[in-house]
């Protein structure tokens, strides 16, 4: 008979692209999420961290807790956790308890770190380059830099937003990913090696 192991770590990430990108990650470096006992979860917005959070929790004593939080959305994540009655001092960073700031969003470092022709060759290899470059030339788009222009496409369908996230990371591979990125990648290691101790 099979017996479910209880899940040792949760990562708590914004939406489905976030969740997409740690999955990519955890492939990057030979991370297996489900032996590791790790689970990704998608909030589906930043408000529902504290119920899932507590939840979680409760019903995993024990577990620990991580995840990658836009900037902007801060209070949110520290409501979270004090909800969840984990103390964090007003102006702590959130680092040391497992959560990893984008500057802006998600996309926003992927672009950053890969620069606007890599993400072009990533969008072209999901053919739809073309669909890029219509959406370029529309009036209020086309004054615009070649960054915010990407960043707006891949924002403009749910489908494609999570898509081009895991393709992205992939790209990056590991030595490049940036710090939220990166940071998580560490966490990741470090829940599969003291689940393996």
């Amino acid at each position: 008979m099979h017996i479910e192991r209880p899940i040792g770590t949760l990562v708590l990430v914004e939406g489905d692209s976030d969740a997409g990108a740690v999955r990519a990650i955890a492939d990057l470096i030979g991370c297996d999420l489900e032996s590791h006992r790790i689970q990704i979860t998608s909030a589906h917005g930043v408000t529902n961290f504290a119920p899932l959070l507590a939840e979680f929790l409760r019903a995993h004593p024990g577990a620990t807790a991580c995840g990658l939080y836009d900037v902007a959305e801060e209070r949110h994540v520290r409501r979270a956790l004090c909800h969840a009655s984990v103390a964090v001092a007003d102006d702590a960073s959130l680092e040391p308890f497992g959560f990893y700031a984008c500057v802006a969003d998600l996309e926003d470092e992927l672009i950053r770190a890969l620069g606007t022709e890599t993400v072009e060759r990533v969008i072209e290899a999901q053919g739809e380059l073309a669909s890029f470059r219509r959406f370029q030339a529309m009036p209020q788009q086309r004054d615009r830099p070649a960054h915010d222009q990407l960043h707006r496409f891949l924002g403009t369908r749910a489908t494609r937003k999570i898509r081009s996230a895991q393709h992205l990371v992939e790209a990056l591979g590991v030595d490049r990913l940036p710090r939220p990125l990166a940071r998580m990648a560490a966490m990741l290691l470090d829940r599969a090696s003291s689940q393996r101790q």
